[in-house]
């Protein structure tokens, strides 16, 4: 696999463990659930249960200022599973995204990671590279709309592409679904109906054109200092081809003490 592919779905990274979950979020997701469903309310009820419902959902967004984890990494594409990988990332808020990538069988660095709002360098370590870019870089290997922000959003594990304009709402006994569409994309967001954390988020492109889907799955949930984070997630990017990426999270951490330094050797050549 050519260290720009890998990079690419680290960036976008970031099965349920249990398939059961899976099997119960999926016979609730489907375009029937698109319209607004309330039976037995009236008009104000239904207002103010869906601002109760947006509120409570609002309250677990995850609000920090400095965050390091280390993630195993599974992959599948249409060439079958590809070999495990560790990530280790660390974020500064607003400022900068450091990662280091290994194979985690021979433990051996293959990438070192700076992203900041403007610019990404990274450290081919096999081939002694560096590259400097833009940030639009981020979209071109992630071939998804990703900034600075989204992707710091998908590590720690808060909504990606969301607003609160919710245009439609639907409560099951185990599930609540909202929808909301963007310039980009439609998302259905399917949270638990008792705390009203993020469960699954279907994405789908307005331009139907591209045919290109997004499913991402939130599971394991730990609570740390009043955090509830997802420890295990699973990422399906569907357009031509399908990719298949399970995350799980070995340790996290929120709020410590952190630094980001980034030495670049002199004998790396740049590309």
């Amino acid at each position: 696999m050519k260290y720009k592919i890998l990079f690419g779905i680290i960036l976008i990274n970031l099965s349920l463990h249990s398939c059961k979950t899976t099997r119960q979020i999926n016979k609730v997701i489907a375009p029937k659930d698109t319209t607004t469903v309330f039976d037995n309310k009236s008009a104000e009820d239904s207002i103010k249960l869906v601002n109760e419902t947006i509120k409570t959902f609002n309250s677990h967004y995850i609000d920090f200022k400095t965050f390091s984890a280390k993630i195993k990494v599974d992959i599948e594409d249409s060439k079958g599973k590809q070999p495990d990988l560790t990530a280790v990332v660390r974020i500064i808020k607003d400022s900068a995204i450091w990662m280091s990538i290994s194979g985690s069988i021979l433990n051996i660095e293959v990438y070192r990671v700076l992203i900041t709002k403007d610019s990404v360098i990274l450290l081919a370590k096999l081939d002694r590279e560096v590259q400097r870019r833009s940030l639009d870089y981020l979209q071109e290997v992630a071939e998804l709309p990703v900034d600075f922000g989204t992707l710091q959003n998908l590590l720690v594990g808060n909504p990606v592409f969301y607003s609160d304009s919710i245009k439609s709402y639907k409560q099951t006994d185990q599930f609540i679904l909202m929808t909301y569409v963007g310039e980009i994309f439609k998302n259905l967001l399917t949270l638990s109906a008792d705390n009203k954390i993020l469960k699954h988020i279907k994405l789908d492109d307005v331009d139907i054109s591209r045919n290109r889907t997004a499913d991402i799955t939130y599971d394991s949930y730990d609570n740390n200092a009043g955090i509830n984070f997802s420890t295990y997630r699973q990422i399906i990017i569907t357009e031509k081809n399908k990719l298949d990426i399970r995350l799980n999270f070995k340790q996290y951490e929120f709020n410590k003490e952190l630094s980001v330094t980034f030495n670049i050797p002199k004998n790396y050549k740049s590309k």
